[in-house]
């Protein structure tokens, strides 16, 4: 039976011990989708939102998020990052924006939590700087799918 890694035998939390962990080159793929009217997107490709350009601002602020995620998240640990890109695919026919963040790090620990937090803070950013325009906009389906490095070598989800 597997356990849960950050509660101890009394079941308070705690944090992972690493120190006897191989470094390796971790990297990790998470990705989310933000749906809106179609006038939001048009708006967005055509840089013409109140706030500015939404999806420069909301790339900052997926790579930022990353760099912060041992800050927001109580058991993570802090890691050195070795890249953090975020991008975006524009789907007209269904009026969403799919986010894709790619974290990549040579340590002791992975770096699923990095990826996953860009993804919702680019999205919480996109949300932020449209939600004047179109309240009706929903982030969906945020998820690792994919990992590579540690023991666990690569796992891909989709």
């Amino acid at each position: 039976m597997e356990e849960l890694t950050h509660i101890d035998k009394q079941g308070r939390p705690k944090m992972v011990d690493i120190s006897t962990k191989a470094q390796t080159e971790r990297r990790a793929v998470a990705k989310g989708t933000v749906s809106m009217k179609a006038s939001t997107l048009d708006l967005i490709k055509q840089g013409k939102t109140k706030k500015g350009e939404v999806l420069v601002t909301a790339q900052l602020a997926g790579i930022m998020a990353a760099k912060k995620t041992p800050d927001l998240i109580p058991l993570c640990h802090p890691i050195f990052i070795d890249e953090v890109k975020v991008d975006f695919k524009l789907d007209e026919k269904n009026s969403t924006i799919e986010i894709s963040a790619t974290v990549k790090s040579m340590g002791k620990t992975g770096v699923e939590m990095e990826a996953l937090t860009a993804t919702a803070v680019a999205a919480l950013t996109i949300y932020d700087m449209c939600k004047a325009v179109d309240r009706g906009m929903k982030i969906e389906n945020i998820r690792l799918v994919e990992k590579s490095g540690g023991k666990s070598g690569k796992i891909t989800l989709e």
